[in-house]
């Protein structure tokens, strides 16, 4: 397929809701299973402080499990054990996504996880070494995206310049910081919209 001239060396990218299905879906089904109104969930860890602190201790390794459960469980109304287990309950892996990154390293290009975490132990390690060349996991860094660090040490653990690099995540406001050092950056909606725009990027065949 045509290159740009193999402009971009390197690909740092998200696990959830990237290189996994749609994180929100499943948290919806959570919330109608639970009665839970999901647009008062999604909305309360955009907004509410309690909820944001709460997130924010967890994706920086601040604040364990369970705790974290224990301490949501009440703001939501229900049982707290196994509270994240249940929100994660629809998440599977993206099968086409994870096939394009094993594609494109096979390829040359140097990969790295860059992803904020709901604890460090929910990902796939055994893939980790197949995958990436460097892996950057909020919870053992102690900093989250949109964090420019993240970002930084994404292209260090990938051994390329960060105007080298692509950038993938589901969540816009995390490519900023990305862009800012000069990545490339794809929002990452669905396989079918993000795999082309990698293989123009990359300039690699990916499917």
């Amino acid at each position: 397929m045509a290159s740009e001239a193999r402009a971009r060396s390197g690909l740092l990218i998200d696990w959830g809701g990237v290189l996994t299905s749609n994180l929100f879906n499943s948290f919806q089904a959570f919330c109608e299973r639970s009665g839970i109104d999901p647009q008062s969930l999604r909305g309360r860890f955009g907004s509410d402080p309690a909820f944001r602190e709460l997130l924010i201790a967890l994706e920086k390794g601040e604040l364990e499990e369970g705790e974290f459960e224990q301490q949501l469980g009440p703001l939501l109304g229900v049982e707290p054990d196994g509270l994240i287990d249940g929100l994660f309950a629809g998440v599977e892996p993206d099968v086409a996504m994870v096939e394009a990154v094993r594609r494109a390293r096979a390829g040359g290009i140097r990969t790295a996880l860059v992803s904020n975490s709901w604890g460090t132990h929910r990902y796939p390690h055994d893939l980790f070494e197949e995958l990436f060349d460097g892996v950057v996991i909020s919870g053992e860094e102690g900093t989250r995206k949109p964090a420019r660090r993240m970002y930084e040490l994404g292209a260090e653990r990938a051994g390329v310049a960060p105007e080298q690099c692509v950038f993938v995540d589901d969540l816009p406001f995390n490519l900023t910081p990305a862009e800012q050092l000069g990545m490339a950056t794809v929002h990452h909606t669905s396989a079918e919209q993000s795999i082309p725009e990698l293989e123009r990027l990359l300039g690699l065949e990916l499917r």
